[in-house]
């Protein structure tokens, strides 16, 4: 399990847990959980989740389960489940038990059975549209289910008939008997079991009656152990009935319910309805497209497990919901990568120069650093040659102000080799530079020339070593910070979030690159190598990041 080396800074949760551990609450035991449903790929509002029960739970030298949500079978598939443990892994933590709420299925009737004996729990025939109907207004009271008062006996006749298959999916639904009048809706004898003839990927076809999440989650937790249930504050209106079932069927133990704010990122949606309409309809390539929030995205598009730790414990945890900037989230991956990315060259669309005082077939291996404030990180051989390549953007006919790099007739030097001189400009027919003619000056290597000063630097690889490769420079997904805010939350998708950049070239060394590792291309931005479409003959490198927040805000 990960811990940080400094003490984090205190919280409503960690308060709550530090008095709880001084009452000798719970035995003086910490246990956490992280319960996502495998309904979809997790997102950064889960990021936010995982680093605090795990890191709660390795603060306080305690344990934290991971346990699937399986209870709803029609939305869930093994590919969730798959990806939901290799992104908890991925961000650095190791779950002490792993369970699945199916494992509990049995337990679970048997507890609803024990409701029905108590006289807590009837089998109610009422449809979802007549229930909606009997629940009442956040100002009226409900009315009670004809079916309220039926026998304990014949509840559990229906129950058990249920369970054997004998009724159609909806004819038949288990609720909590609790008080229509209740203030608090969810109290309003809510919904513990539903008939759903539905293959389940654990439990096959043995079951055709499932349980609904608030009955099942507390019962997981009480079953586990948990000492502390950390929720979003969607939750907060829930735990009465939380509280509630737990009481009635005196659990092994009586987890605590507390509720946090839940992460609102500008800029992104974490609706998984929502991101699963953006995959089906291919608004995006996939789950985990680098545009997308989800936890494959954001490692796909070069994002560090420490850079969203980082910004996950920078956001804090509050009660009330607020928006985070996205810029937050990029400053974290800036701050990370400046510090431990490697630098390499990559000319991402290509001048050709050509260095005429420059020996014909001569190559030098020059020694550059792979991180100008890390040493330790060694040097590594960049061939220089005859012919170079620059950025396009690094030449200018016509100047603008301040302009620094190369025109004709001026001086630049090349990054970590010499400076050089633009002597000639040529022009195919329709006058757009296809090529510099220049000279180098020899004893520039590591040194300033002698009698001028030259202000410009830029960045080159030789066209003879260069590798070819195809590098995505993406942008953020929606053009509003609130997509969820507008009607439809399509009509904002940019639709400049990708710019591919096919014929560019990089330096010889990022031939040996290994998937998601992770450089700063030198004066452009921070890219990652692709390891989905990248391949022995193929280099693809998605922009993680700007150098700088370059984002224009309205």
């Amino acid at each position: 399990m990960s811990t940080n080396e400094t003490t984090p800074p205190a919280n409503f949760i960690r308060q709550i847990i530090n008095h709880d551990l001084k009452e000798n609450k719970h035995n003086g035991k910490v246990a956490t959980r992280f319960p996502p449903e495998p309904n979809g790929y997790l997102h950064i509002g889960h990021a936010k989740s995982i680093c605090l029960n795990f890191g709660i739970a390795a603060e306080y030298q305690g344990t934290c389960n991971l346990r699937f949500d399986d209870t709803n079978p029609e939305k869930e598939s093994i590919e969730y489940m798959e990806s939901i443990e290799r992104d908890v892994k991925w961000l650095g933590f190791e779950w002490s038990g792993l369970y699945h709420a199916s494992d509990y299925f049995e337990q679970l009737y048997d507890y609803a059975v024990q409701l029905i004996k108590q006289g807590q729990a009837y089998v109610d025939s009422l449809s979802a549209e007549q229930i909606r109907a009997y629940r009442g207004t956040l100002t009226e009271p409900g009315k009670e289910s004809p079916d309220r008062n039926r026998s304990i006996e014949e509840n559990l006749d229906l129950f058990a008939r249920m369970r054997a298959g004998e009724f159609a999916d909806g004819q038949y639904v288990l609720r909590a008997k609790i008080d229509m009048a209740s203030p608090n809706i969810n109290m309003r004898d809510p919904a513990i079991y539903r008939i759903r003839r539905v293959h389940h990927h654990r439990t096959g076809d043995a079951w055709c009656i499932y349980p609904m999440y608030d009955y099942t989650h507390c019962i997981s937790d009480a079953l586990e152990s948990i000492t502390h249930s950390l929720c979003t504050l969607e939750f907060e209106d829930h735990r009465p009935l939380y509280d509630w079932v737990l009481e009635q069927l005196q659990t092994p133990s009586h987890p605590q319910q507390i509720e946090f704010a839940r992460l609102q990122l500008e800029y992104t949606i974490v609706s998984k309805r929502k991101l699963n309409q953006l995959v089906m309809e291919n608004h995006v390539h996939g789950w985990d497209d680098p545009r997308m929030p989800t936890i494959a995205g954001l490692r796909r598009a070069g994002f560090t497990p420490n850079a969203i730790r980082d910004f996950c414990e920078r956001i804090g945890l509050t009660k009330q919901n607020s928006w985070i900037e996205m810029g937050v989230l990029e400053y974290c991956i800036r701050e990370d990568l400046n510090e431990n990315a490697l630098r390499a060259m990559a000319v991402l669309q290509p001048l050709r120069i050509v260095i005429d005082n420059y020996p014909e077939g001569q190559t030098e291996q020059l020694e550059i650093s792979n991180h100008p404030q890390r040493p330790e990180l060694g040097k590594r051989n960049v061939p220089f040659s005859k012919v170079l390549l620059i950025e396009q953007d690094d030449f200018a006919k016509i100047p603008p102000p301040k302009y620094k790099r190369l025109v004709e007739g001026g001086e630049v030097r090349l990054r970590g080799s010499y400076v050089i001189k633009c002597n000639e400009v040529v022009e195919d027919a329709e006058g757009r530079v296809i090529e510099l003619r220049c000279t180098y000056d020899p004893d520039t290597l590591g040194k300033n020339p002698e009698g001028r000063k030259v202000k410009g630097v830029i960045h080159w690889v030789s066209e003879q070593h260069a590798h070819p490769a195809e590098v995505r420079l993406y942008g953020r997904l929606f053009t509003v910070p609130n997509p969820d805010n507008e009607e439809n939350f399509l009509d904002v998708i940019n639709k400049d979030s990708l710019e591919i950049l096919p014929d560019c070239r990089v330096e010889a060394s990022l031939a040996e690159a290994s998937p998601e590792s992770r450089y700063q291309f030198e004066r452009t931005g921070y890219f990652c190598l692709d390891a989905k479409d990248s391949g022995a003959d193929r280099l693809v490198f998605n922009r993680t990041v700007t150098l700088r927040d370059g984002w224009v805000k309205d």
